[in-house]
C-alpha cells in the first residue's frame, strides 16, 4: 500500500473507535465540569478533623487517645552517639525511643505484652525502619521490658503527653 492511499476500516472497527472517543469525551467532561478544588476540601476536611486533638502553639501538652499495638525492638549498640531525628546524641542508657509518626518530645508508656513489664520513654528519632515495628527503644528501656533476649517483642504503646505543636524537645 503506498503512503498517499487512505486506509479504510470495516463497519465494526470504526464503532469501535468511534465508541472509545465518545467515552473519552464524555469522561472530560466530567472531569472538567467538576468544580476547581472539590477532591482538595474533603481532605483539607479530613485533615483538619484528624489535627483537632492537637494543641495549638504555646498551649500546654495533651493526652494523646490512641494507643497503639505491635512488635517492638531496641536500637542496635552501633547506633550509640549517632544523632537523633531530635538533634541530640543517642545514649542507650536514656528513655529515648523511635516512632514512624508521634510527634517528637511525646511521651508514652510501652508495655511488653509477654510479661506485663512497662517503662516510660520520650520519642526523639524517628525509626523503627525494619518493617511490622512500630517502635525501637534504647538498650536501657529494652533491659526495663525483658525484652533484650528475645530482642523482639509484642507491645502497646500508648502516648502519655504529646508536646505542643511546633515545640521540640532536644536530648
Amino acid at each position: 500500500m503506498r503512503p498517499t492511499e487512505q486506509c479504510r476500516l470495516d463497519g465494526s472497527a470504526s464503532r469501535q473507535i468511534r465508541l472509545v472517543l465518545a467515552v473519552g469525551a464524555a469522561i472530560l467532561a466530567v472531569a472538567l465540569s467538576a468544580a476547581p478544588g472539590a477532591e482538595a476540601r474533603p481532605a483539607r476536611d479530613q485533615a483538619q478533623r484528624e489535627n483537632q486533638h492537637r494543641p495549638r502553639a504555646g498551649q500546654a501538652p495533651q493526652a494523646a487517645a490512641r494507643p497503639q499495638q505491635g512488635m517492638a525492638s531496641y536500637y542496635a549498640p552501633r547506633f550509640s552517639t549517632r544523632r537523633t531525628a531530635a538533634g541530640g546524641r543517642f545514649d542507650p542508657n536514656s528513655d529515648t525511643a523511635a516512632h514512624r509518626t508521634l510527634p517528637l518530645g511525646t511521651v508514652a508508656r510501652v508495655t511488653n505484652l509477654a510479661n506485663g513489664r512497662s517503662a516510660v520513654v520520650t520519642i526523639r528519632d524517628r525509626g523503627p525502619h525494619a518493617r511490622g515495628r512500630i517502635v525501637d527503644v534504647s538498650p536501657r528501656v529494652a533491659e526495663d521490658l525483658r525484652m533484650r533476649d528475645a530482642g523482639v517483642t509484642r507491645v502497646i504503646l500508648q502516648p502519655i503527653a504529646v508536646p505542643a505543636t511546633g515545640s521540640r524537645r532536644r536530648g
